[in-house]
């Protein structure tokens, strides 16, 4: 069995590779976004970018940095396939999710322009921002101490495998299957 985590900047394409996962390989999908919009959906809040950071860094406050992946973890490993875990966003995920053996971090990144068109084109719940918002919300994500707080850069420092995703959604995924063959192998 093997897990695969996904981490990357605002738009980057974590998505794109997820769904060629699913799709072509028949990965079984597991989201942090997911988690956390049915947690704020209990909560009665509305599903934003700001009240998912202030759920999750609570959670993993009140838990641990892990809190959310090992929740996401513990429903991999019951379904016995292969997995991809999507949005990693601390250290202390990666960090868990290592310890428990089988697992590689995907890290995906993209200029940022063209990152903000593609949320455009997205239009989720969370994508409705102006291009300064969009930057805004990415600094805060990017780097911090706290180990309850979102440190993309250190995410990505400590993937397994970059992938630059400023092309094709085909050349994307001539990479994602290149990886796949090293860690197979």
């Amino acid at each position: 069995m093997l897990i695969i985590g996904i981490t990357g900047t605002l738009g980057a394409g974590k998505g794109t590779i997820v769904d060629y996962l699913v799709e072509y390989k028949h990965f079984k999908h597991y989201s942090v976004r997911s988690f956390l919009i049915d947690e704020i959906e209990k909560r009665q809040l509305s599903v934003n970018r700001d009240n998912m950071v202030i759920v999750a860094n609570e959670m993993r406050a009140k838990f641990s940095p892990s809190y959310i992946t090992d929740q996401l973890y513990e429903k991999a490993i019951l379904s016995g396939q292969n997995c991809i875990i999507e949005s990693i966003r601390t250290p202390g995920e990666i960090e868990s999710l290592r310890e428990k053996g089988n697992f590689y971090l995907f890290a995906i990144d993209a200029q940022a322009k063209i990152r903000y068109e593609r949320i455009v084109i997205r239009n989720s719940e969370t994508d409705k921002i102006s291009y300064d918002t969009f930057i805004q919300n990415e600094t805060r994500e990017m780097d911090t101490k706290d180990p309850t707080k979102q440190n993309l850069t250190k995410c990505i420092e400590m993937a397994d495998f970059l992938f630059e995703n400023s092309g094709s959604m085909e050349n994307l995924h001539k990479k994602v299957e290149e990886i796949l063959q090293k860690i197979s192998a």
